[in-house]
């Protein structure tokens, strides 16, 4: 009998252990206002991963890429129609680097002629020929502004320069369409033309030329062609390694030949 009491009784106190426990996890409903309330003052008024007014924000990078045109570097010899605007009229630096590290290949086609000087034309070839067909796509090297749009018969054809914050000029000559005006802004990639085979040209193809202050540089010095990537993200120009012309040596060589052989002659 005593145990059976004993054991009832320590059912009882189990039981109301029970109850005494449950009673003490619930919480008052004012507490559970409380809490929000807490929670929503700690909270931030202004969403830090949303954009309230996208507007101002794109204003003010539309801005600022503007102002990066306005900058000197589109001011000297702009109005210029030679695809050199410089000329003789400033001085080249010895060595100068130069950030080509926004590059975008102009066109995917492959090299079908290289820089340098042609025997059987008897020029310099002052550019890159890459393949297209006529109405490809041509696109922006970098993102700059257009100075000229003009067409030479005997020569690029209907071409484009364009001049780029970091201090070059990109040419694109043999083209059929112009997609672009004089003094338009323009982003690395976006199009500025459609390729062709207009003036003196063979086949289609883009002529692709780099200068920096009028002096033509290799492309492929500074441009992997065939992987559409720069070589590095800075070019070093150097004004030795970047003779401003070189049918000029030519051509002052043949005449001094012609020269001597006129000599030659009256002495006989």
């Amino acid at each position: 009998m005593f145990k059976k009491t004993q054991i009832l009784l320590s059912a009882v106190a189990l039981l109301l252990t029970g109850f005494t426990a449950q009673a003490q996890r619930r919480l008052p409903a004012e507490h559970s206002q409380q809490h929000n309330l807490l929670i929503a003052n700690q909270s931030p008024s202004v969403n830090p991963f949303k954009i309230e007014n996208n507007s101002i924000l794109f204003n003010d990078v539309k801005n600022r890429e503007e102002a990066s045109m306005e900058s000197e570097t589109f001011a000297e010899f702009w109005d210029s129609q030679s695809v050199n605007p410089y000329g003789n009229l400033v001085t080249i630096p010895e060595r100068h680097d130069i950030d080509v590290s926004e590059y975008v290949a102009p066109v995917p086609g492959y090299v079908t002629s290289n820089y340098g000087y042609r025997s059987r034309f008897r020029r310099m070839h002052y550019g890159i020929d890459l393949k297209l067909q006529v109405g490809d796509t041509v696109r922006a090297a970098f993102s700059g502004k257009v100075r000229l749009t003009k067409y030479e018969g005997r020569g690029y054809g209907y071409y484009v320069v364009v001049r780029h914050p970091n201090g070059l000029e990109t040419v694109y000559g043999h083209l059929s369409r112009f997609l672009v005006k004089p003094n338009q802004v323009v982003k690395a990639g976006e199009p500025i033309a459609l390729g062709g085979n207009t003036g003196r040209s063979t086949g289609p193809h883009l002529h692709f030329e780099a200068r920096y202050l009028g002096v033509p540089i290799n492309p492929a010095n500074i441009f992997d062609f065939e992987n559409g990537v720069p070589h590095k993200d800075v070019y070093s120009f150097e004004k030795r390694n970047n003779p401003k012309t070189q049918t000029v040596a030519r051509k002052s060589t043949k005449k001094r030949t012609a020269s001597a052989k006129t000599r030659k002659s009256k002495r006989k």
